[in-house]
């Protein structure tokens, strides 16, 4: 699926903030329309998979709300729900 606008700016504050070995940016609204917080226009739910050394030694709880301070003002404005899985690189 190709990303709109909100898909865009997500990817792209993810890759600046955070310089991942890998990042995918999936809108999964489609999947929930008709629930709460889905919008008409669709970008209201989204998944990120994302693997970032600055996620090394860092607990699934603070890469997390790592992740959620970079994305604050989408997750406040538009995004409805951030579904997220994140990893640091194998060694």
């Amino acid at each position: 699926m190709i990303l709109g606008l909100v898909g865009k700016t997500l990817e792209k504050k993810l890759q600046t903030a955070f310089s991942p070995v890998s990042l995918e940016v999936i809108d999964e609204s489609s999947q929930h329309q008709g629930h709460a917080g889905a919008r008409p226009d669709g970008e209201s739910h989204f998944r990120v998979k994302i693997v970032a050394a600055a996620f090394q030694g860092k607990s699934r709880v603070e890469q997390h709300r790592m992740i959620n301070h970079v994305l604050a003002a989408e997750l406040k404005e538009r995004v409805h729900a951030l579904a997220i899985e994140a990893a640091a690189p194998k060694p």
